[in-house]
């Protein structure tokens, strides 16, 4: 099972703002478990914490902003926030002194070599994966512009982007694990072209913006004059108004640069989803806005499906078959509710049981509509939740389970003959002076039937 993770030390990095220009100070802090990434203001009064979260999300227009409130605000988190996402920190707690983040140089490496140096923290809570079982997806008619997530063993996601352009026309870019982002994706630095440079400035935006912080395109001749005040701004020389091309101190770092910080932009803007992911995105034209009405969209099928069904492969081997399940637990025909075990660690157990029309409890519950009795649902969990505590046991036949406490029992749908359920069953605490406390969980497909916290003891058979 993965933990969740959080870094090991505070860091902190300096630089300008790219829109406010400003000199700005981040410091990433370690946070607890389930923390997930919060942001502070803390050059504002009461230094108020924004929930980095997609619903947290006010303008995508020349990066992601997030606010709380009319007056708090923070931009150009989506850099830092890639890195820590492809990272594997879950809980980060990020402290600022102005309104954004630095945009040091355009890219997320500087974040990526400083958590390489605290180094991440393991911690006790397992990673929270949300595992996408079916295509979901977002498209922008007007803008072409279209994210869909496919399931998939691990992230991974491929960028598709059509500029009108003839330098950057059209480029693709892929990574298939976020493994390869230090290497692959996290130098990938912003840009912009020539033509939107003007408009951004009389916007009052990019007021940090240079040749060291972005790759400039030059596409579109202008006149001598324009380039010349172009380049007074930027604090380079002059340039010759009629050679077209890119304008940066740094040559390129891969042809197709410009999709893979793409790519790193997509990362940042799914981190605010709140857990990570396994399915591959496909993204076709992304931008920040199309990014944020993705991830807003997954934060609601998430909260539809808050608890996820475990996979369920009926031709894996078990882990405990039946045979073994005999030998741990002491229930026999007609009480033995648990036809096998099919993942098991420390702390969680998946089991499976397969209800036929021939379970004798349908002779009475009910003849003409049989129903499995809900009382026996929470039994057959329970002793699910048995062979998990047992199966530590050096000698678990001499053992038996029993309840002490049921709590916060809730049915969600009958089970009838021909399904198959379930079992999810997690320890709430470590065992101690044989009491355990469990929660647990039945499915019937990606279905959940019932639910319920439980306390056994357990006890050395006479």
């Amino acid at each position: 099972m993965y933990k969740q993770n959080t870094i090991k030390g505070s860091f902190s990095l300096c630089g300008k703002g790219l829109h406010t220009g400003l000199n700005l100070t981040v410091t990433f802090n370690p946070a607890a478990e389930n923390t997930g990434y919060k942001i502070q203001r803390i050059d504002l009064e009461g230094m108020p914490v924004i929930d980095a979260v997609a619903e947290k999300v006010v303008d995508t227009q020349r990066g992601t902003v997030l606010g709380k409130g009319d007056n708090i605000r923070v931009s150009t988190v989506e850099h830092a926030m890639s890195a820590l996402y492809a990272m594997g920190i879950d809980n980060c707690l990020i402290q600022v002194n102005g309104p954004e983040f630095p945009i040091l140089d355009g890219s997320a490496i500087q974040y990526v070599q400083k958590i390489r140096e605290v180094g991440i923290q393991e911690q006790n809570a397992p990673k929270d994966y949300y595992i996408i079982r079916k295509k979901i997806e977002v498209k922008d008619e007007e803008t072409g512009s279209c994210i869909t997530i496919l399931p998939d063993e691990d992230f991974s996601i491929t960028a598709m982007c059509s500029f009108e352009s003839k330098f950057i026309n059209s480029q693709f870019a892929t990574i298939e694990n976020m493994e390869q982002f230090p290497e692959e994706i996290a130098s990938a630095r912003t840009f912009v072209f020539v033509r939107d440079i003007v408009p951004l400035l009389q916007a009052g935006l990019i007021k940090g913006g240079d040749m060291d912080n972005a790759i400039v395109i030059y596409e579109n001749e202008q006149s001598q004059e324009n380039i010349d005040k172009l380049c007074d701004y930027l604090g380079v020389p002059h340039m010759d108004a009629t050679k077209l091309g890119y304008l940066q101190h740094k040559p390129l770092s891969w042809e197709n640069e410009c999709t893979r910080h793409k790519l790193l932009d997509i990362i940042g803007d799914m981190a605010l989803i709140g857990k990570p992911l396994k399915g591959r995105i496909i993204a076709t034209r992304p931008g920040h806005t199309i990014n944020n009405k993705f991830a807003r969209l997954m934060r609601q099928e998430i909260r539809k499906h808050e608890i996820q069904a475990p996979i369920y492969d009926p031709n894996q081997e078990p882990v405990l078959d039946v045979n073994r399940i005999r030998e741990v637990l002491p229930h026999r025909y007609p009480m033995q509710l648990v036809d096998k075990v099919i993942s098991i660690s420390g702390t969680t157990i998946v089991g499976v049981k397969n209800v036929t029309s021939n379970e004798p409890f349908f002779q009475g519950h009910f003849p003409e509509e049989p129903v499995m009795p809900g009382v026996l649902m929470i039994e057959a969990m329970s002793q699910c939740g048995g062979l998990l505590v047992l199966n530590t046991l050096d000698d678990p036949e001499k053992y038996s389970t029993y309840f002490l406490k049921i709590d916060n029992v809730k049915y969600r749908k009958k089970v009838v003959p021909g399904d198959t359920l379930i079992f999810k069953v997690e320890l709430l605490a470590p065992v101690r002076h044989g009491i355990s406390s469990m929660q647990g969980y039945i499915f019937v497909g990606d279905t959940l039937v019932a639910e319920a916290t439980f306390t056994g003891q357990i006890i050395k058979n006479k």
